[in-house]
């Protein structure tokens, strides 16, 4: 037995992966990585694979980038990780300065260190200010249909994807879902600009809940765990002009859809809204370690700021809020942003992979939904039997062709670094097309 199949003994004897039936992991072995570079995840054998998906939506300036490494390396030297609770460091200051103009009005930022977390405090502080403010009915949350939020429990209760949220129904809190969302494949749809003719149905239903509820959260453009699903920016904004008009709070999670994934900094600026609170996390540290952040404004901010007595103070107590590496990545990636105009490559790469995905509809006749928004393409595999796991087939093929296609169901996307070069991309359409061609 060679030194490989010993570590993947090891490996499944002892690894619960994310996101996994472990059960597969027989027949599919988990790739041993070596090391990464834009792109390009390398296997232990030195195999080149294109990282398509961002290792989860994350790495949006691809891997192992010089500049991000140098000012990890630069922090290091000064500290790694100091509580933030009265204390405060340049860097953190810096940070804040920077996240507070990227949302007229937004000027408050509160840290945590993964997505759920980023969900669950912007949540927590909508409910909180209605105790505060002895709003006592406005206990309840709306969401959309097919929206996804995170794992715990908090977040799981305004998500409505099913395979997740299922099993732990009995724990749940009641959410009221939004249905009939005007989905759009792509900014030319007539619906992106005008859903007039949805919205009044759409209206009516949420009138049912506006005495009781604190906030809706959205997915604001894209639902990413949903199937990569956009629906229309004029929707967005009616819902936007709604929660003002009726004193709810609109949070937008802007997770997976935030620091320029949509070829925007923000989805939200599609449809020119501020929301109360805005979730941030993955593409801000181009995911080199795990942090997000809450932002939000002063009239919320207010609400909190008393006499410690009035118990009004937000205990919200998170261990690595404003991690100081992360912090000094996150103003990298800001600074990267702003100097490369990585949102304008984002929109040019994206406008190249839908062509690309259309191209690969009409030559496997394998596709239907092409869509996309930025450097997001998808689309789903046309299939006789929904319970097959054609996603997953297709998923295993293009694995060994050389590109990690991790599908959504049976829902296939590309959500590459948003500076992947062309040749890089010339060759992952390739890939998606023979991987559909050959299952």
């Amino acid at each position: 037995m060679n030194d490989i199949d010993k570590l993947l003994i090891k490996d499944l004897k002892h690894v619960w992966h994310p996101c996994a039936q472990m059960k597969d992991y027989e027949t599919f072995k988990p790739l041993i990585t070596k090391k990464a570079q834009g792109c390009y995840i390398e296997l232990h054998d030195g195999k080149q694979i294109i990282d398509a998906i961002s290792s989860w939506w994350c790495k949006s300036l691809g891997h192992n980038h010089p500049r991000l490494k140098n000012a990890l390396i630069q922090q290091v030297e000064k500290f790694e990780h100091i509580l933030l609770a009265n204390t405060t460091n340049e860097t953190i200051v810096k940070l804040s300065q920077m996240l507070s103009k990227l949302v007229a009005g937004m000027n408050k930022v509160f840290y945590a260190s993964d997505g759920s977390c980023a969900v669950e405090i912007a949540m927590k502080m909508s409910a909180h200010s209605r105790v505060i403010d002895g709003e006592h009915k406005r206990n309840k949350f709306i969401s959309l249909s097919n929206s996804y939020h995170g794992e715990t429990l908090g977040a799981l209760s305004v998500s409505d994807v099913g395979i997740f949220r299922k099993p732990y129904k009995n724990l749940l809190f009641d959410s009221y879902f939004i249905q009939n969302i005007p989905y759009v494949l792509s900014v030319t749809d007539p619906l992106w600009k005008d859903c007039s003719s949805v919205w009044p149905k759409i209206e009516k239903s949420l009138n049912d809940h506006r005495e009781f509820a604190t906030a809706i959260i959205v997915e604001p453009i894209v639902q990413g765990a949903g199937g990569m699903k956009i629906y229309s920016m004029d929707f967005l904004r009616r819902l936007r002009n709604w929660t003002k008009s009726h004193n709810i709070h609109l949070i937008a999670d802007e997770i997976m859809t935030g620091i320029g994934r949509t070829g925007k900094m923000l989805a939200c600026d599609y449809a020119n809204i501020s929301p109360d609170f805005m979730c941030l996390a993955k593409g801000l540290t181009s995911g080199w370690i795990p942090f997000s952040v809450v932002l939000t404004n002063d009239e919320i901010y207010s609400k909190f700021y008393d006499d410690y007595k009035t118990g009004k103070a937000f205990l919200h107590s998170h261990t690595f809020s404003g991690h100081a590496l992360a912090a000094a990545i996150a103003v990298e990636v800001l600074n990267i942003f702003k100097e490369e105009q990585i949102c304008n490559q984002a929109l040019n790469l994206g406008s190249i992979m839908l062509n690309g995905m259309d191209e690969i509809a009409a030559n496997t006749g394998k596709l239907k939904n092409v869509r996309g928004i930025g450097a997001i393409v998808a689309a789903d595999l046309i299939t006789n039997n929904p319970k097959q796991r054609l996603g997953y087939e297709i998923y295993q093929k293009a694995m060994a062709l050389g590109a990690i296609l991790k599908p959504l169901g049976n829902t296939i996307y590309w959500l590459p670094p948003l500076n992947m070069d062309l040749t890089t991309f010339e060759q992952l359409k390739k890939i998606t097309q023979k991987a559909i061609l050959e299952i």
